[in-house]
């Protein structure tokens, strides 16, 4: 290594660090070396305009096979970004890829993992400059683009770093095999084990979350030897190229080929995540986005390992609380955050036609949906608040949906707009919540089918068994990131876990 970033230097910066990520890792302890309060991080003014200086310009990453330049970001808050990025020839810049490989994987996974936490740490140190990338990338408010987009996405690198170093040297580099022979003499061995990396790693990026999503797969093939082409969405680019630079600059600093982490930007409906998902040196995908895509890949990449994290129907069982009141609070906030934009937003609330038991006595189904609903009011009655939660709708598809939610069914909650103080531009809204006949084939249409973004669905049920049913079958025909049931019922609490135990196995 240089002498800029020598291996002294970095065992003395991180090697603590790794081993306290390894620790949290074997006991499942919270930690974190990312504070995720803005006030820990440098002067916010600066990350700032270090964002804003970038607009406009070229976006040099000094990589190998550039053909042209492309971009085409504009923000959801309506700025726009005018940031070009550099399109690669992949049959030049996949073998320089590849060059780098066997001094990197020769490093060994300290030294790898070492690097890594060195990217990171810089990564961390620039949050400000980072969340103001992912907001107006991904629409997130910027409070939760700076937590969600800093340091918990800095936080699943780290995760990503350390299970991957377990995997490495959890089998011993060197083992003495001796087998006893009896009156001969007997048989000895000296065995070495070397772990060795794939190829290079595809990391292809989402919308919504560029660096919670991406950061576990970039991680995870750099710290086990692999190259990483990093593809962003074409509306997220920004942060991952800025990640790219960083992981370029240090792998430089430490000696070895900057062109291990390189990236890939695609011109409008270019589709180049296709074409490189089949590449032969690709080895390992990782993706993020919809089922059809996901589908495809595992489809049809077959050379390669492919990761996928798919869309789903997220849905709740409403069965009876001993807390209405909180049961109220945290549907009203999950519908909210983020304006539904999330993995985890419940798409699907199931409730009983007879309505349920609670704390506050029984409560029936019209009942329930309209304490929903003014619940969503109460909490997003304030625009300011309702700006700092809900930020900006990422795509006009979003919108597109939500424009059409009142002509599925019933309005229990109609969508309103919210006025951005900063951005008049932005497309700010509050959720719908829609109300359906869980027993009519025309609503299963609409809600057994992904309505991204802030729409859900309060659907009326026979019972609960039928409920337990319908999750059932929404988990084994749609998938689901997230399943939940209010219940205080144990027999019904053993039921949801029984559906989610055969289903999701």
């Amino acid at each position: 290594m240089s002498a800029e970033l020598s291996t002294v230097l970095l065992v003395e910066r991180h090697r603590g660090t790794l081993d306290q990520a390894l620790d949290a890792a074997r006991t499942r302890a919270y930690w974190s070396p990312y504070p995720e309060h803005p006030k820990a991080y440098a002067d916010a003014d600066e990350g700032r305009a270090a964002f804003e200086a970038l607009l406009g310009h070229r976006f040099d990453l000094d990589q190998p096979g550039t053909d042209e330049w492309t971009g085409e970001e504009r923000s959801p808050y309506g700025v726009e970004l005018g940031i070009q990025y550099p399109h690669p020839d992949p049959d030049v810049l996949l073998p320089a890829m590849r060059a780098g490989m066997a001094a990197w994987r020769d490093a060994g996974p300290e030294a790898r993992a070492l690097v890594c936490l060195e990217i990171l740490a810089r990564i961390n140190a620039r949050t400000h400059e980072f969340a103001h990338a992912v907001m107006h990338t991904s629409g997130q408010a910027f409070t939760m683009a700076f937590q969600a987009g800093g340091p918990h996405a800095q936080d699943r690198g780290l995760e990503a770093v350390a299970y991957a170093y377990v995997e490495q040297v959890r089998t011993p580099e060197t083992a003495d095999w001796v087998k006893p022979q009896g009156k001969r003499d007997p048989l000895s061995l000296r065995k070495a084990f070397t772990a060795v990396p794939r190829g290079i790693g595809l990391v292809i990026g989402c919308n919504t979350f560029p660096t919670w999503n991406g950061y576990p797969g970039l991680f995870a093939s750099l710290a086990t030897g692999n190259a990483v082409l990093v593809k962003p969405h074409p509306r997220a680019v920004l942060p991952l190229a800025l990640t790219v630079s960083v992981a370029r600059q240090v792998l430089s600093e430490a000696g070895f080929s900057p062109d291990l982490v390189c990236m890939a930007v695609d011109r409008p409906g270019e589709g180049l995540a296709k074409n490189l998902a089949l590449r032969p040196e690709v080895k390992v995908i990782d993706y993020t986005g919809s089922t059809a895509f996901g589908d495809w890949l595992e489809t049809n990449a077959r050379q390669a390992q492919v990761f996928t994290e798919k869309a789903g129907v997220n849905t709740v069982v409403i069965d009876s609380t001993d807390d209405y009141r909180g049961m109220l609070s945290n549907l009203a906030f999950s519908l909210s955050l983020y304006s539904g934009q999330m993995c985890t937003t419940p798409q699907n609330l199931l409730i009983p036609r007879d309505g349920i038991t609670t704390d506050a006595g029984p409560r029936s189904y019209d009942e329930v949906v309209a304490d929903i609903a003014a619940a969503v009011d109460g909490l997003l009655g304030d625009d300011a608040r309702a700006n700092a939660l809900l930020g900006a709708l990422v795509n006009p598809d979003v919108k597109a949906r939500l424009d059409a939610a009142p002509g599925i069914g019933e309005v229990a909650l109609a969508s309103r707009s919210v006025t951005h103080p900063e951005f008049p531009d932005a497309v700010v809204r509050t959720p719908a919540l829609v109300k359906l006949d869980g027993a009519k084939p025309d609503a299963e249409s609409a809600f057994m089918t992904e309505c991204f973004g802030p729409v859900s669905f309060a659907v009326a049920m026979d019972s609960t068994d039928a409920a337990l049913d319908l999750l059932r079958r929404t988990i084994r025909e749609k998938g689901a990131m997230t399943v939940g049931a209010y219940t205080t019922s144990v027999d019904v609490e053993r039921k949801v876990e029984e559906v989610c135990w055969e289903e999701c196995a």
